[in-house]
């Protein structure tokens, strides 16, 4: 067998990481783009290593009971809803499946009776933030990019990056993964650009004025959106920002951002507020749904992008916690405090601690909109914050609720995790690879008790994990 090859007959038998699907031929594992369980494909070979192949489904000869049919226009080139071709009950399976092959292969470890998947009740429309990119030079079909030759003529778009080009990004028509009025926004946001003639970035010449939009919308139905530009173009600027909160009342938070850099990154930028609130408002049932709670989302903030399954998500983490109302809580990668203002209502106190300086503002800021007065944060890297002399001053925690980014925690923080040793940790993670890694440095003094997966991102390959953790 050689690259380029095509293999006939091949039946697809399981999902495998990242999304990919998994086949045998002679005897070599061969891992697909583009099938599902229970199909028969034509394979078209583009890598060959010694022990594994990798290939592209050029045709499905046979489909699986288990397909059904993609419902957006763009599937195949977005690299977004890469599992709508497969119905939602087999990605659901899928998603358990990966929670226990990463936990136990990976992480060698022992796993109490799993419970089911917590499934998304909106599969579609389920998104509260979405980040569309502006070119100069879309991406074109073979098609279309003949014609373009031909009449020398390149047209603008605004859409999603084309999965590992960071140049090359396709123009959106429709996008089913926030409701309106984002669709709408984004697409006169394209014509007033197009209609007023406002230069649109090239990604690789780095020239050109609109960069990104960025829209958020709450569950109460407010919307946020941020405008990235490269200059302090005042009537371009007006143009843009006038028109699209005319047109959509709903728009009560403004922003734009000046950003010459080379990324599109802006924590270390300024943010001005055109219009509105420089923030929007989440709201989210208590735990022990006594009431609500409110959390106000910036530009800068990170919240849960599905709003709905947060809640769910958060109340796995509290039941697990099982707290009494006398524990002393710590609540590490806190973010804008959503867990630690979330389970504050039943513990003695709750600290949270977070790198992003901003973040921790905003978890102040939350508390004090909900009236909570037993929680505290800090800022700073976990390592350099979590140490001795910290615990010390604060008090040694009973309870650890940990929710961080996707490369896990730090070495030097599962260490001083053994070292405090709290009666109980919950790990929240959206990584279960990373999980598993430190899950099998914790499993030194503790025993995992009880897993929860939650299904955050329906129709994607991403899935949170949600693992208690008792001391021996």
């Amino acid at each position: 067998m050689k690259k380029g090859d095509l293999l006939d007959s091949i039946e697809i038998e399981t999902m495998a990481a990242e999304g990919k699907c998994l086949a045998k031929v002679d005897g070599l594992v061969l891992f697909l783009q583009g099938g599902a369980p229970g199909d028969t494909v034509q394979v078209q070979l583009t890598k060959i290593k010694s022990n594994f192949l990798e290939g592209k489904v050029t045709a499905i000869q046979k489909r699986s009971p288990l397909r059904t049919e993609p419902f957006c226009e763009h599937f195949g080139t977005c690299g977004g809803c890469s599992w709508q071709h497969i119905n939602y009950e087999t990605q659901l399976k899928y998603k358990q499946q990966q929670v226990i092959d990463n936990l136990e292969r990976l992480g060698g470890l022992q796993l109490p009776a799993i419970t089911p998947i917590l499934a998304s009740k909106k599969i579609n429309y389920y998104r509260n933030k979405l980040d569309y990119t502006f070119t100069s030079n879309r991406w074109l079909t073979k098609e279309e990019l003949n014609k373009a030759i031909e009449e020398s003529r390149f047209e603008v778009g605004l859409g999603y990056h084309i999965p590992k080009m960071f140049d090359r990004v396709f123009d959106v028509a429709n996008c089913y993964l926030q409701p309106e009025p984002s669709n709408s926004i984004r697409l006169l946001a394209k014509k007033t650009a197009v209609e007023n003639q406002i230069p649109f970035f090239d990604l690789r010449r780095q020239v050109g004025f609109l960069r990104t939009l960025t829209i958020r919308s709450s569950n109460i139905g407010e919307v946020m959106i941020i405008l990235q530009v490269t200059a302090d173009e005042k009537n371009w600027i007006e143009t843009m920002m006038k028109t699209l909160t005319d047109a959509f009342p709903q728009i009560t938070s403004a922003n734009y951002i000046i950003n010459n850099k080379r990324n599109d990154t802006f924590a270390d930028l300024d943010v001005i507020c055109w219009k509105g609130n420089p923030y929007i408002t989440e709201q989210m049932n208590k735990p022990d749904r006594s009431g609500k709670l409110q959390f106000r989302v910036g530009p800068k903030s990170f919240y849960q992008t599905n709003s709905d399954q947060a809640y769910e998500l958060y109340k796995v983490a509290w039941q697990m916690a099982e707290l009494k109302g006398d524990e002393h809580v710590y609540d590490l990668y806190t973010g804008t405090g959503t867990i630690a203002n979330f389970v504050a209502g039943q513990a003695k106190k709750v600290i949270g601690l977070e790198y992003v300086a901003a973040a921790i503002e905003d978890a102040k800021a939350n508390s004090k909109l909900n009236n909570i007065t037993n929680t505290e944060f800090y800022a700073g890297d976990m390592k350099d914050l979590l140490t001795d002399d910290f615990l010390s001053q604060h008090g040694k925690p009973d309870r650890i609720i940990t929710d961080p980014p996707r490369a896990g925690m730090h070495d030097d923080v599962t260490k001083m995790l053994l070292k405090v040793a709290p009666k109980r940790i919950v790990y929240v993670s959206c990584n279960t690879a990373t999980q598993a890694r430190d899950l099998k440095i914790l499993a030194e003094k503790y025993d995992i008790t009880a897993v929860q997966a939650v299904d955050m991102f329906p129709q994607t390959t991403h899935v949170e994990n949600v693992a208690r953790l008792d001391l021996k």
